[in-house]
């Protein structure tokens, strides 16, 4: 996802520098000291002569994209816990250094350049928008030599060396999800979209797949961001028997658009709604009842019933019992999750050298044997991974899988 600086400000659920001192309260809590210099940092409880293996994150603890940006520091931290506890890597630990880029790419930079410049990070995950990677790759990818997970769903066409992504790409999202809801009878579809690089491309896709399965885009428009009037883009889909809304508005619009789309009675004509980055925390945006019948299609949903997906999700539930930030897919959290994984498989590879070169050779022919939703490889010479997707549709609000798509690939940078 890209999105711009004016969804810095917070929208529901989101925080702000205020809610940032509760939320340095539960850091400290689960074991994080506050660096010198700024950001956090959670050191292994053992140390290895050749010293830890330094990771960085760096991800919105504040802004409107908290709700998603916490849960990727706290799954982050399960991940690397579980990996130190089993012996580190090749007998390293592992020790993490936290960023705020508080959904915000102008304050971004400098942070990030603090994971590089002043803790000497191995590796950088993070970033969810994509305004937000397109800001910090350079210093970490370019500037900085460093290698750089970017864990969060997205519209492709990021083919940068030594930059991997672990999360959905539209492929991945459109070709199974569009011609389900085609088969659903849901053929005139509305593109009501937040105005930016992502819907941009995402639609740029989503169009292709629908009209090669026999259905049709009724309109296409792009709105500000921070847009929370609908009015005439609600009547707009009433009046042209649009019987699907493929939706990539955000927050903070998401919440005025699906109030308003659910107000005009859409939904009880028959109307269906799509978005693909809804998950399990979307709750914390919108009303279960605004978003009931809602479809997705994700790499992880919490109905998924596989033993290591439920595993993962009860020891998430366990080290962060009182969180509101969910362990979820559209949060790029479970990217963050596969991106450790496949990090620590990558070390493993290299026999314990650090180099980013040799790791980045390495982390292009990884696999991962278990992960949310399921195992993922990445494809050699993409930077890009193979991973199952599910589409599931929210009942109130919890999502039920309705089907299962096993190592779809990502089909970027080919």
């Amino acid at each position: 996802m890209t999105i711009d600086r004016k969804q810095a400000a917070p929208a529901r659920g989101g925080l702000t520098r205020r809610g940032f001192l509760k939320g340095a309260g539960a850091l400290a809590a689960t074991g994080w000291v506050a660096g010198s210099a700024g950001g956090w940092v959670l050191r292994p409880k053992w140390s290895h002569a050749a010293g830890p293996i330094k990771m960085g994150i760096a991800t919105d603890i504040t802004g409107a994209i908290a709700p998603s940006g916490n849960a990727n520091w706290q799954i982050a931290q399960l991940a690397v816990q579980q990996i130190n506890d089993g012996g580190g890597i090749l007998g390293r630990p592992i020790e993490l250094y936290l960023e705020d880029t508080a959904s915000d790419p102008g304050v971004a930079v400098g942070n990030v350049r603090r994971l590089i410049q002043q803790n000497d990070v191995d590796v950088v995950l993070g970033g969810i928008t994509s305004a937000m990677r397109e800001a910090i790759k350079n210093p970490i990818v370019r500037r900085g030599r460093t290698l750089y997970i970017y864990p969060q769903l997205y519209e492709g066409q990021e083919c940068t060396a030594d930059l991997y992504c672990t999360g959905p790409t539209p492929a991945q999202q459109c070709d199974e999800l569009i011609p389900w809801l085609i088969g659903q009878g849901h053929k005139r579809f509305a593109f009501p979209s937040a105005n930016y690089l992502w819907p941009q491309l995402l639609n740029k896709y989503a169009r292709k797949v629908i009209e090669d399965n026999g259905g049709e885009v009724v309109f296409e428009e792009y709105y500000p961001l921070d847009q929370i009037e609908y009015s005439a883009t609600v009547a707009k889909i009433n009046n042209e028997n649009v019987d699907c809304v493929f939706k990539t508005v955000i927050p903070p619009g998401t919440q005025a658009f699906l109030k308003q789309l659910h107000e005009s009675g859409f939904s009880e004509r028959g109307g269906h709604v799509s978005c693909v980055y809804f998950d399990d925390n979307s709750v914390n945006y919108v009303p279960a009842r605004e978003m009931e019948g809602l479809s997705s299609c994700l790499d992880y949903f919490k109905a998924i019933d596989d033993p290591f997906s439920n595993e993962l999700q009860a020891a998430y539930d366990a080290m962060f019992p009182d969180t509101r930030f969910l362990f979820t897919a559209g949060s790029a959290a479970t990217g963050m999750y596969r991106g450790v994984k496949f990090y620590e498989e990558a070390v493993k590879a290299t026999g314990g050298d650090l180099d980013r070169d040799a790791v980045s050779a390495a982390l292009d022919t990884a696999e991962i044997a278990q992960g949310p939703g399921g195992g993922a490889k990445m494809i050699p010479g993409t930077g890009h991974c193979a991973m199952n997707m599910y589409i599931a549709v929210s009942r109130a609000g919890e999502y039920e899988v309705i089907s299962k798509y096993d190592m779809v690939d990502p089909a970027e940078c080919t």
